[in-house]
C-alpha cells in the first residue's frame, strides 16, 4: 500500500529541526577563520578568473561542510511556504536533470553554472542536481556540500530541497528556478493581478 505523500515527506524531514529562511537545514560544521595564506589565494583566484573573463561567481574557495545523510533546505525570502513544501516533497514536475557523479569539483562547478543559466534560459522553474552523498569518500559529502554552496550563490536559484527518499534522497536535490519577467507577467495576466515588483516569488 502507498504511503501518503505527507507521510513521505515526514520520514524525510525525520530529525530535522527547522531554520530560518535563507539558512541551509543541514548540520554544518564550525568553520575556522580562513588563515593569511588561504585569504591571498582566494584574491589571487578570484583575480585570475576575472582576467580570464570568467562569468561563473561560484567559488572554490573553504565552505562549510556538510555531513552526507544531511537534508539540504534553503530558499530566499519571499518563496512562499506552500511553493517550498511542494518542492520539498517532489510535487513539481522535473524539467531538467544535472548529473554531477564522477566529476572533478571544477567540472562540477562549470556544470551546476550552465545548468542553472540554461535552464532560466529556457524557463524551466523545477529541476534536478544528482551529486550523491559521497558516504563512502575519504572526503565525505565534498561535492555535496559545494553545490548547496554554489546554489545559494546563483540569483537565479529561490529555493532548493533534498529529494524524497523515493526520488533520490540526500543524493540529490531539487532547485527551484526564479521565474523570467515573462512568465511572471503570464501568471499575473492568469489571475488577473496587476504588474507589482513587490509581490513575493510564486
Amino acid at each position: 500500500m502507498k504511503e501518503p505523500e505527507d507521510s513521505v515527506f515526514q520520514e524525510a524531514m525525520d530529525g530535522v529541526a527547522p531554520l530560518k529562511e535563507g539558512v541551509h537545514k543541514a548540520s554544518q560544521r564550525p568553520r575556522a577563520q580562513p588563515t593569511a595564506g588561504q585569504l591571498q589565494r582566494r584574491r589571487d583566484a578570484e583575480t585570475e578568473r576575472n582576467e580570464e573573463g570568467d562569468r561563473n561567481p561560484l567559488t572554490l574557495g573553504e565552505i562549510a561542510r556538510v555531513n552526507p545523510f544531511d537534508v539540504l533546505a534553503w530558499k530566499k525570502d519571499g518563496v512562499q511556504p506552500r511553493v517550498f513544501r511542494r518542492l520539498a516533497q517532489g510535487k513539481y514536475p522535473v524539467e531538467a536533470t544535472l548529473d554531477l557523479h564522477q566529476r572533478t569539483l571544477k567540472e562540477a562547478r562549470e556544470d551546476v553554472f550552465r545548468f542553472v543559466e540554461s535552464s532560466s534560459l529556457r524557463a524551466f522553474r523545477s529541476v534536478v542536481i544528482a551529486h550523491g552523498r559521497g558516504d563512502r569518500s575519504a572526503d565525505p559529502a565534498k561535492l555535496k556540500s559545494y553545490v548547496a554552496h554554489w546554489l545559494s550563490q546563483l540569483t537565479d536559484v529561490i529555493g532548493f530541497h533534498s529529494a524524497p527518499r523515493h526520488l533520490g534522497g540526500t543524493g540529490a536535490t531539487f532547485v527551484l528556478i526564479r521565474k523570467s519577467p515573462p512568465q511572471k507577467e503570464t501568471n499575473r495576466e492568469r489571475h488577473g493581478l496587476k504588474s507589482d515588483p513587490t509581490q513575493p516569488f510564486d
